[in-house]
């Protein structure tokens, strides 16, 4: 059985007990509001669009178990919550916006030093304070509200969690089921029903395409036995993601992290797929800023060039630390940048180091920035694909929204989606079943693909319809 959070009552509570914990608030580290100008997303019917004003928010969580611990950054998670939070404006329109929480990525530190619970307990109490923040007020677009926010709330969640160092991403974490709401309210108020007319007019070069077919990438964790591995490059998978960068010393990770790749190569190494030019299985390995030093990364490509696996390696996500800020134009392979782009401002900076691609995670930094961050991306010719957080089938379906638009990543011709919920969410198949539309082809990998046709396109992946089951978290005591 899954566990909800409980309700009203005992949530806020327990909410304004970690307010008062967290202090008076100030704007010392203002977020620097930028005028949007013509970025603003435009009515359907034309026009200027009008303030929306919010005049009721609830949310509410659950926590999903896990089918095994989940390890990365030299850490394990057991279970993720998943946060619904409700807008609802003046004129009687209502959103439900979805989140699924994950203190680990987005900020090491705190899942470190707190409880696993303690730590999700965290992030949820910003999600609240920024519902406090909506409620009766006004936005223009979700773009704006974000601006909004984001000041205010970065200065709370460092007091909340006594981290002055607190990583941006673990506050946009926080703000996804709020933006996603936000968006679909203003899809509501302006007559909008359909993604692409979603997207700002200054972002849409940047998501041009309509993919007929998107890799589906899945994920490969620590503690993946190789047998399991196997059966998915015969299941037709054929774009792996392999984390790296194990628990341990820089010489403990280096050697488990060589020990791990030599045996999934020569297990899957001689595999065939169609979908690249040399015929082999790429891989995509994720570091998570373990490695802290150049010569570390050079020392284990040095390692897959011995073992022949080096010239399957198509992307390394996140190799150093984030404040290890080094020049890596010298790295003879093509390195991401995930949680380091916190923001488009970011994602430039790491453009200008030599990162060759941005990971997209609209899922986890919010569609509002993930798409200025694309818009950067665009500009310099930087490809971008979707990284998944381990999120719920609906949330997928936000991913694949932008992943299906996207330029076609260098080499394969397709867009690039991953997402591994199926194999570490315990219960997947309930899940499944509080998505609007769970019997859809589309919403199914065939062979390592999602095959994106027209109904896809013209649902946006349900992404419009109400989720019956999370409304029910958070509907108004009235209905």
């Amino acid at each position: 059985m899954h566990s909800s959070g409980k309700r009203l009552t005992t949530r806020r509570e327990f909410l304004a007990s970690l307010t008062a914990a967290a202090g008076a608030l100030s704007l010392g580290d203002a977020w620097s509001l930028r005028s949007q100008g013509d970025k603003r997303s435009q009515p359907r019917k034309g026009g200027k669009a009008v303030p929306i004003r919010v005049r009721y928010t609830n949310s509410n969580f659950e926590r999903e178990p896990l089918v095994r611990p989940f390890g990365f950054k030299g850490g394990y998670m057991t279970e993720i919550w998943q946060t619904a939070v409700l807008l609802e404006s003046d004129s009687g329109a209502q959103a439900v916006g979805l989140c699924t929480q994950n203190v680990l990525w987005s900020d090491a530190q705190v899942f470190s030093s707190h409880a696993e619970a303690a730590g999700n307990a965290l992030m949820y109490a910003v999600t609240e304070r920024a519902l406090q923040m909506v409620k009766d007020t006004s936005f223009q677009d979700p773009l704006q509200l974000l601006d909004h926010l984001l000041p205010e709330l970065y200065t709370y969640a460092k007091q909340l969690t006594n981290c002055p160092q607190l990583r941006m991403t673990f506050v946009l974490n926080a703000l996804v089921g709020v933006d996603n709401a936000a968006w679909l309210l203003y899809a509501a108020e302006n007559g909008i029903s359909q993604f692409d007319e979603l997207i700002p007019s200054a972002y849409r070069p940047a998501l041009a395409q309509r993919h007929r077919q998107v890799a589906s990438i899945p994920l490969i964790s620590y503690s993946v036995p190789v047998e399991e591995i196997v059966q998915a490059v015969r299941d037709g998978y054929f774009f792996l993601k392999i984390k790296i960068g194990q628990p341990g010393t820089q010489q403990e990770m280096l050697r488990k992290d060589m020990e791990r790749i030599e045996a999934i190569h020569r297990a899957i190494g001689h595999f065939h797929t169609e979908h690249t030019a040399s015929g082999k299985i790429p891989y995509y390995f994720d570091a998570n800023g373990r490695y802290e030093s150049k010569e570390t990364l050079l020392r284990l490509l040095d390692f897959t060039k011995r073992i022949g696996a080096f010239d399957q390696i198509a992307i390394i996500e996140e190799p150093f630390p984030e404040e290890l800020e080094l020049d890596v134009q010298d790295i003879p392979v093509r390195l991401a940048a995930d949680e380091s782009a916190h923001t488009d401002k970011d994602a430039e900076k790491r453009i200008q180091m030599g990162y060759r691609a941005i990971a997209l995670k609209p899922i986890a930094k919010t569609l509002s920035m993930s798409l200025r961050i694309a818009h950067v991306a665009h500009q310099h010719h930087v490809p971008c694909f979707c990284a998944d957080l381990t999120v719920n089938p609906i949330l997928v379906e936000w991913n694949k929204n932008v992943a299906a638009r996207l330029a076609p990543f260098p080499g394969l011709g397709l867009g690039l989606l991953e997402t591994n919920g199926h194999q570490n969410y315990r219960d997947w198949d309930r899940m499944r079943s509080y998505h609007p539309c769970p019997d859809a082809p589309w919403t199914r990998t065939e062979r390592g693909l999602f095959h994106l046709d027209e109904d896809f396109y013209r649902r946006s992946g349900c992404i419009f319809e109400r989720p019956t089951h999370y409304f029910a978290l958070v509907k108004p005591p009235s209905h």
